[in-house]
């Protein structure tokens, strides 16, 4: 039998080419070459290791026409593409946990440098001077820290930030009140947190919903002389209006880790007074690199020798035995727990999954992984179905999986329930012909639809002529249904309304969607 054949294209601790070999691959050292001499090389591998600095592109993954799985020493996969490495049935996984303690204490470090300006008065002491008098720090003992992101990360940080007697405030979408009061901050809104902390720290991914999350608008919330730091992802910040805040004083000082684009060679905030900055070295300990090339190592010949799929990305982490039968679940439960994230807005304290029929006689644990890697996918972009119970323990989600022997309507049900400030909120959907996933109930109105792509979901009142405003306002911009999937609890009260487009809806017609008569509620949903 043939062995894999691993390219290890980044510098990686030599300890990770030793346990391929081990574990039955060959594996070639081959760093820093272009994309040309990649893509020149790569059709020969099953497997490639990598970290930040090669670029998984879709000209290298057209190249790669033997390749299996990618593995990334790290968390951030930015610089692979994984709808495209999806599409070519190439596995992409990460080693979300091997950095976390390394980046927390470079956040640590970075909230002491900034207090105390370290760096500008090492620059001129060692330059001749005795600049005493012109570097005031402030103590942070007693002081207030807004940590935005209380998970894996940010968890650490708030625990090294008490160690030092701060107090913490954290706002995090997840955080209950009883995580809050284990892990020993209090919960806060995001206006609450800009106003009361002395020191601000980021620990949450780029996403849509925290893209410059400390935009001009929320810099001016903050307190005057607070002091922020960034060891997450770049984006978080408008550099700009960062830039602004410390020139005018308002902010005392900020150390960032990460830019919005990466290498910064130039940036609008270098030479800025009370300002220090770092080349992007969260996960830069020896400790931390030898962690997660282990671990990816590990992962990788454990999937091209046993067909075990760990941390995965962009599918379901299953082992052999189980994948035939679980797969078909798993798409269903990962897409009924996406539709209830989107649909279901607040801090959700609770979900359950019960399973029905043929389900309940399968694994209920990677059915519940993959309907919360479906659920936090809404939230953020590292997310799968080994880390996401972990994410939801870590936040204080209280997770409930429930078997019925009985057979209902359906010979096979998964229902996905989440309890919200307005009450119980459930959808359920089952396997047609045993592997098509179908929802088949949302918030107890029976409808049958398949979840896939952009979708609209509109509740109105059940009323003659509605199809036909809806329709013709989406026909007059050119917007094409691919299908129309209908349900309602009775005649002339609520309805819903399921429909797949074409392509997503733009903001403005979504707009003129919820100015129609009779409707209550219009939301754009992705699959």
């Amino acid at each position: 039998m043939t062995k894999p054949k691993v390219l290890i294209s980044d510098k990686m601790d030599p300890n990770a080419a030793k346990i391929f070999e081990e574990r039955g691959c060959d594996v070639d050292v081959i760093t820093g070459e272009t994309p040309e001499q990649l893509i020149a090389r790569i059709g020969e591998y099953d497997g490639l290791a990598i970290r930040s600095s090669t670029k998984v592109t879709k000209e290298i993954l057209d190249a790669a026409t033997n390749l299996k799985v990618i593995g990334r020493a790290g968390i951030g996969v930015d610089n692979v593409d994984i709808p495209y490495a999806s599409a070519k049935g190439i596995v992409v996984m990460n080693t979300p946990f091997g950095n976390s303690i390394t980046t927390a204490e470079h956040a640590i470090a970075m909230i002491m440098a900034v207090a105390r300006q370290i760096p500008a008065a090492n620059t001129r002491t060692q330059a001749g001077e005795w600049p005493k008098s012109a570097f005031m720090g402030v103590e942070v003992t007693g002081k207030t820290l807004g940590l935005i992101g209380a998970g894996n990360i940010g968890s650490i940080v708030a625990s090294r930030a008490l160690g030092l007697k701060m107090k913490v405030v954290a706002y995090d979408p997840f955080l209950t009140e009883e995580r809050a009061i284990e892990m020993g901050v209090e919960k806060a809104d995001l206006d609450t947190l800009l106003a009361k902390a002395d020191f601000i720290t980021l620990h949450v991914p780029m996403t849509d919903q925290t893209r410059n999350i400390l935009s001009k608008e929320n810099l001016a919330k903050t307190k005057p002389g607070v002091r922020i730091v960034n060891c997450a992802r770049g984006g978080l910040i408008d550099e700009a209006a960062l830039k602004e805040a410390l020139d005018s004083g308002h902010v005392a000082g900020a150390a960032l880790d990460v830019f919005a684009e990466e290498p910064a060679k130039e940036n609008v905030l270098f030479g800025t007074d009370n300002f220090i900055c770092t080349p992007h070295l969260g996960a830069s300990t020896s400790e931390a690199q030898v962690n997660v090339a282990l671990q990816v190592a590990e992962q990788l010949s454990d999937y091209l020798v046993n067909g075990g799929v760990t941390n995965a990305l962009n599918m379901p982490s299953l082992s052999a035995e189980e994948a035939p039968k679980l797969k078909p679940y798993m798409a269903l439960a990962e897409r009924l727990g996406s539709l209830v994230g989107q649909l279901a807005h607040g801090n959700l304290t609770e979900i359950s999954i019960e399973r029905s029929g043929a389900a309940a006689d399968l694994n209920g644990k990677p059915i519940t992984a993959a309907v919360l890697a479906g659920y936090m996918s809404q939230y953020s972009d590292s997310v799968n179905m080994v880390n996401a119970p972990h994410l939801a323990k870590d936040r204080g989600l209280d997770v409930r999986s429930v078997r019925h022997e009985h057979e209902g309507v359906y010979h096979t049900l998964l229902r996905v329930t989440v309890a919200t400030s307005q009450g119980p909120r459930s959808v359920a959907g089952t396997l047609f012909g045993s592997e098509a996933p179908r929802l088949v109930e949302i918030f107890g109105i029976g409808i049958e639809a398949d979840l896939d792509g952009h979708m609209l979901y509109i509740v109105n009142e059940d009323a003659p002529g509605f199809i036909g405003r809806i329709g013709s306002l989406l026909g007059e911009n050119g917007i094409n249904i691919g299908t129309f999937h209908l349900g309602r609890r009775d005649a002339g009260g609520e309805a819903v309304l399921l429909l797949s487009l074409d392509a997503a809806i733009p903001e403005d017609v979504m707009k003129q969607a919820c100015a129609l008569p009779g409707v209550k509620t219009v939301m754009p949903l992705e699959f």
